[in-house]
């Protein structure tokens, strides 16, 4: 592992830790870079990228001086108190459950039970009208009577005279239908991680319904401020000190072109 070098800003009182030839795989790189995306889904990868910092970045080496352990220890120390919060540590858990990467891999084996069952109220809810409700049809002899015009005596088929079954309502609760379909979710086996969940969600979501729900509203939330960010710096670039007497819904619109327009 490399040595540190302190950089002073001249223009700000800060120092800055510079870390040089970092010593971390390409995948891991990839991993903690990918944190501040804004065109994929980046709050399900907190989890697998702090399992990784406890597990072999972050971790002492014995070839590691007195300094860099320190570093590791103080980093590590950070990043467990900024996400040991039990509400942010819970919208992770569920993040990385509606994650079809990740599911519970990343989550705590003495929480899963308690994750699920949070997931299960939470889309009870959310949901406002059962999934499958289907409209009644009229019957075609319905329809036929109440269009004017000569009625037509059609043939009866065989099967016209077999009698008809109607399925028996299912007796499962709404959070039993929920359980169900999240057991079933985990039993299929986990994607690749290069795969994008949205897709998956979405090439799946006749099979989930309901979990689709869920998974819309947590794999949306950005990981970082970086986006919001990078959308405050377009802004300034849109109200200059010659453009300053645009009006607020006119740098909305010119500020939702300039980040979609190449979209």
């Amino acid at each position: 592992m490399s040595a540190l070098e302190l950089v002073d800003r001249k223009k700000s009182k800060s120092v800055v830790w510079k870390w040089f030839a970092f010593d971390a795989s390409d995948e891991e790189q990839m991993k903690t870079a990918s944190l501040s995306g804004e065109s994929y889904v980046t709050v399900s990868i907190i989890k697998p990228t702090l399992s990784m910092f406890r597990s072999s970045l972050l971790k002492p080496e014995d070839e590691d001086t007195e300094l860099t352990k320190k570093i590791k220890e103080n980093t590590l120390h950070y990043m467990t108190e900024k996400y040991s919060d039990p509400d942010k540590d819970e919208l992770l858990d569920i993040a990385s459950l509606m994650d079809p990467r990740f599911r519970t891999t990343y989550i705590n084996p003495t929480r899963v039970e308690y994750i699920k069952e949070r997931a299960v109220t939470e889309l009870l809810s959310l949901i406002t009208t059962e999934p499958g409700t289907v409209v009644p049809v009229r019957q075609e002899e319905e329809v036929a009577a109440a269009e004017p015009g000569p009625v037509l005596k059609k043939r009866r088929s065989l099967s016209s005279f077999f009698p008809k079954k109607t399925p028996a309502p299912s007796s499962l609760s709404k959070a039993d239908r929920i359980r169900t379909e999240l057991a079933t979710y985990l039993l299929i086996s986990e994607i690749s991680e290069d795969a994008d969940p949205l897709q998956w969600w979405k090439k799946h979501e006749e099979n989930f319904p309901r979990l689709c729900k869920l998974a819309r509203k947590y794999l949306s939330i950005p990981a970082t401020s970086a986006p919001s960010e990078r959308l405050f710096s377009v802004g300034g670039g849109v109200v200059t000190c010659h453009r300053a007497s645009l009006k607020p819904d006119a740098v909305d619109r010119l500020v939702f072109l300039a980040k979609n327009l190449q979209m």
